[in-house]
């Protein structure tokens, strides 16, 4: 039986966090060469020794610096010989701060990462895509996309900003046979989360995980590796119909 992405070129940004590593691994089991990318040079290096595969290598980069961009996307074509998969999955939560007291540099922050990183992706993947005769673009939005959130002005309004990228960039890529969709995780059981317990309730954290866990008519938090399925099913054949759509995992979160 063929593998789902056998000998396809994907990229992966934010490879070393909880969502990245395990798509990096679905990825690489059905047959991808894989470039992971992130910041995070020891936990990224940690990574990809675990594989112990041919199929994948590490690019140290900062998803919001062009330049940075430009050099993941040459290694993948250098190191591959091109890009079909483009997973645009880097993120940063930032503060949890009421608005009125959000500092304006963290806003930027976390706007340059969340859209000027997928942004850049898009920019220089999908030329490369196009002369393979096409491919898929997928990003890690949230459902903080779809809903407001006292505290998160920034990751919100990132969030929200990504998909109206995501759909404009659908419309403008269908022309090169270059897909874009997004995929909208509720609560997931990795480190963004503990961070956001934490920053929300320092002294209690484990009450503000009882309080998301019990607005998820699922009665849990999603699983890293079941993000990456959704991510899979994007990157691959299964969805030659889908562009400029937003794909909810949320276990339900937003049907209150």
């Amino acid at each position: 039986m063929k593998l789902e992405l056998q000998d396809r070129v994907a990229i992966v940004t934010g490879a070393a966090g909880g969502i990245g590593a395990a798509t990096v691994r679905r990825f690489l089991a059905e047959g991808a060469k894989v470039l992971a990318v992130d910041r995070a040079r020891d936990a990224l290096d940690a990574l990809v020794a675990s594989l112990d595969s041919k199929s994948v290598r590490a690019f140290v980069a900062d998803v919001s610096k062009a330049d940075e961009v430009r050099g993941y996307v040459d290694a993948a074509v250098a190191h591959f010989g091109g890009v079909d998969v483009m997973f645009a999955n880097a993120g940063v939560e930032g503060l949890v701060r009421p608005l009125v007291e959000f500092p304006e540099a963290e806003f930027d922050r976390v706007l340059a990462v969340n859209v000027k990183g997928p942004l850049l992706a898009m920019q220089r993947a999908a030329p490369e895509m196009a002369k393979r005769g096409g491919g898929s673009i997928v990003v890690t939005a949230s459902i903080a996309g779809l809903i407001g959130s006292p505290g998160m002005a920034a990751y919100i309004t990132s969030k929200h900003a990504l998909l109206g990228l995501v759909k404009t960039a659908a419309i403008e890529l269908a022309a090169m046979n270059v897909r874009v969709n997004a995929i909208a995780p509720g609560p997931v059981d990795n480190r963004m989360m503990r961070s956001l317990e934490a920053q929300s309730a320092p002294d209690n954290p484990e009450a503000v995980k009882a309080g998301f866990t019990a607005q998820v008519p699922m009665g849990r938090y999603a699983r890293n590796e079941e993000i990456a399925e959704m991510a899979l099913f994007l990157a691959s054949a299964r969805s030659s119909y889908s562009t400029g759509a937003v794909f909810v995992a949320d276990g339900g979160f937003v049907t209150h």
